[in-house]
């Protein structure tokens, strides 16, 4: 993490950065009578995912940081329900479905990351 200078430069930032693009592209692929609801909240939580991150990045506190990396990750939880929906009623195939399922798995991971590095941080300078 030592060649981290911005929010930018994070794994798990980048990842879901991706991880966006995608969900933007499926959200325009769904039935206009879903836009103001399963869409617009795809959108919202992959910007939630993204934005969190950049937020608690910016955070002085540990504890902020972690709490802002969590909310990520919960926006990222939010966003495996919303592709069990769209699978389910036919939005988008199983290979689609497991497609944007694995790469949310993927997105967690590196969030996960991430929090175990801050709380290492953490631990390491409160002692």
């Amino acid at each position: 993490m030592n060649s981290v200078k911005s929010f930018e430069d994070l794994t798990c930032w980048k990842k879901a950065r991706q991880l966006k693009k995608r969900l933007y592209q499926l959200a325009k692929q769904i039935p206009d009578y879903e836009q103001f609801r399963l869409s617009s909240q795809i959108r919202g939580a992959a910007v939630s995912v993204t934005a969190n991150i950049a937020e608690g990045y910016g955070r002085y506190g540990y504890q902020e940081k972690i709490q802002f990396a969590r909310i990520s990750r919960a926006s990222l939880l939010e966003l495996q329900d919303h592709l069990y929906t769209c699978c389910d009623a036919g939005y988008i195939d199983d290979v689609k479905f497991k497609s944007l399922y694995d790469e949310c798995i993927d997105v967690g991971k590196s969030i996960n990351g991430y929090l175990g590095y801050i709380l290492d941080q953490k631990n390491h300078y409160s002692k």
